[in-house]
């Protein structure tokens, strides 16, 4: 949802703030075609890095617990039922609990009760690079496709409005799916997406020069 909203605020905003300079429309839909490709790359790569620092810093916290393992196996195992007394049981149990999974995968129990890793969440730059880009060439896509069928004296209208309608809906389902009220989502979307798109077409207006 995050990577949508921000493909649809950016495109349309370039569109717009484009338009308002009153570029062709030839040249209107060249920046909302550039904007797509470079948003889309600029956001697979921040989120590669972003993810790669996170899983180099993983493999270094596994690497650190398994020596740990090797070298003071009591002290770890201690460590490990203190967690387990945190979380509600009983001394006894706990003790009962971290000897047990201490002998089935020690390193899969600390990494995954003590460092919070797990298999499922890993971070995966990969995925996490082809999944941001993805999303954003989606959101992306509609003010661009909003704009190709438009004709110029009515993009700036058309693609604000769809615009608008499109991030309302997504800012509606996202709140929805985290539990929260639709209109506050919708609203919260809105409004900034609303201003990202007002103030591209000030400065096309004020400072565009006719193509």
């Amino acid at each position: 949802m995050l990577g949508a909203n921000d493909g649809i605020v950016s495109t349309a905003s370039l569109i717009i703030g484009v338009a308002s300079a009153n570029a062709s429309q030839e040249v209107i839909l060249l920046t909302g075609v550039a904007g797509l490709v470079a948003g889309a790359m600029s956001m697979a790569a921040g989120e590669y890095v972003s993810v790669s620092s996170q899983a180099d810093t993983e493999s270094a916290d596994l690497e650190r617990e398994a020596e740990e393992l090797m070298t003071e196996p009591e002290h770890e195992l201690q460590e490990l039922q203190g967690i387990y007394i945190g979380r509600g049981l009983n001394k006894d149990l706990a003790h009962q609990v971290a000897l047990a999974l201490t002998a089935h995968d020690a390193l899969g129990a600390h990494a995954r009760d003590e460092l919070g890793i797990s298999t499922i969440i890993s971070a995966n730059p990969t995925q996490a690079a082809l999944t941001s880009a993805a999303t954003f060439s989606i959101g992306a896509a509609l003010p661009l496709l909003v704009a190709i069928v438009t004709d110029k004296g009515n993009i700036i209208a058309a693609v604000a409005v769809l615009s608008l309608l499109f991030l309302v809906l997504l800012g509606g389902i996202a709140a929805k799916a985290g539990g929260a009220p639709l209109w506050k989502g919708a609203l919260r979307v809105g409004f900034w997406g609303v201003l990202a798109m007002a103030a591209t077409a000030l400065v096309g207006h004020y400072f565009g020069v006719a193509a």
